[in-house]
């Protein structure tokens, strides 16, 4: 068995693979390691590039385009290691990156995930969309980052050089136990893309296991490959999805105050859409609830099955107050300036 597999998911990217690949070749050369390639039944020349540059990587090849959250589960049932690094096909990696995530998870049996720094590839000297220093989220199910808040990025200053537990670690590049990941039936995938990873890590923090950011890793993220930022579709999935994290990993306790709160924020952000005159993005947030509401007959088995295993709901990574409130009223710019409880 391998004890750290690398797995790049690739579909139709060879000139990502062409990018992205000699970094994270030359610098995950450890006699511990393997480097896979797991591939969507891409239709481009992908696979005969990586036959013809890459010899030494190992093919995993999909019979069809999966997405990520299936796609990364199908592909991952057939690679026995012991830890997996789930990383971007647009992410360039530097010196030594793996041995910061590797030494990070051994140092507390507890930890089951670990993300490393991620910052901006397309201006280095900022932290990047997807992970920055570490994802957090707030009480009403919105996300943000350690250095990033909506779309406001800090620049790297080293204000995130000490290692923090977090709530989620970036799909974009995570370092993950593999027997947790399977024990917990790996991303859930009616996600199909996009918050997949952070309901995966919730699932492992109700259980008890920490989520780790550790600043002895850096790997630079082009971001918004797939998808761009404005792209309806993108909506259409963080809306729909985010309302399927808060409905599968909420105690009861919270749940129907926190989701009525829900219905009045998306209601006032596709009201924003409107006024923007973005009327695609303002259908989007209304087909996103329609297609929440019709799959909570399925999202009810998965919730009830979480119930089972959950051990711990109280987590302090979660802001107690609103970071929608915040940024776009009191108008916090960075994690720093939030109020600490």
């Amino acid at each position: 068995m391998t004890n750290i597999a690398v797995v790049i998911l690739n579909w139709n990217g060879e000139k990502l693979l062409e990018e992205f690949l000699p970094s994270i070749t030359q610098y995950s050369k450890r006699e511990d390691t393997k480097i896979y390639l797991a591939d969507n039944a891409s239709s481009d020349n992908s696979i005969n590039f990586i036959k013809q540059n890459y010899p030494e990587i190992k093919l995993v090849i999909n019979d069809k385009n999966y997405g990520f959250a299936e796609g990364y589960n199908v592909a991952l049932k057939k690679i026995e290691a012991k830890y997996y690094v789930i990383i971007n096909s647009d992410v360039e990696v530097t010196e030594n990156w793996l041995d910061g995530l590797y030494e990070t998870i051994k140092s507390d049996e507890k930890i089951a995930a670990v993300q490393p720094k991620i910052k901006s590839y397309k201006d280095k000297r900022f932290l990047e969309y997807a992970g920055a220093a570490g994802g957090m989220i707030d009480r009403y199910g919105y996300t943000f980052c350690r250095g990033r808040i909506f779309n406001v990025f800090e620049q790297d200053n080293n204000q995130y050089e000490k290692q923090a537990d977090i709530f989620w670690a970036s799909g974009a590049c995570i370092f993950i136990k593999a027997d947790l990941f399977h024990e917990l039936g790996g991303f859930d995938v009616d996600f199909f893309a996009h918050m997949e990873e952070i309901d995966l890590c919730w699932r492992l923090k109700n259980r008890g296991y920490k989520i780790v950011y550790t600043p002895n890793s850096t790997v630079y993220h082009v971001g918004g490959a797939t998808l761009e930022e404005s792209n309806p579709f993108k909506t259409y999935l963080n809306f729909r999805n985010n309302l399927f994290l808060l409905y599968k990993n909420l105690s009861d306790r919270y749940f129907h105050r926190i989701f009525l709160a829900r219905m009045i924020l998306d209601g006032i952000a596709g009201l924003r859409f409107l006024l923007g005159l973005e009327f695609n993005n303002f259908t989007a947030v209304i087909k996103a609830h329609f297609a929440f509401y019709c799959n909570i007959k399925k999202f009810k088995p998965k919730r009830q099955e979480n119930k089972k295993h959950n051990t711990n709901y109280k987590h302090p990574e979660i802001y107690s107050h609103s970071i929608v409130f915040d940024f776009f009223i009191k108008g916090v710019k960075q994690y720093k300036d939030l109020i600490k409880d």
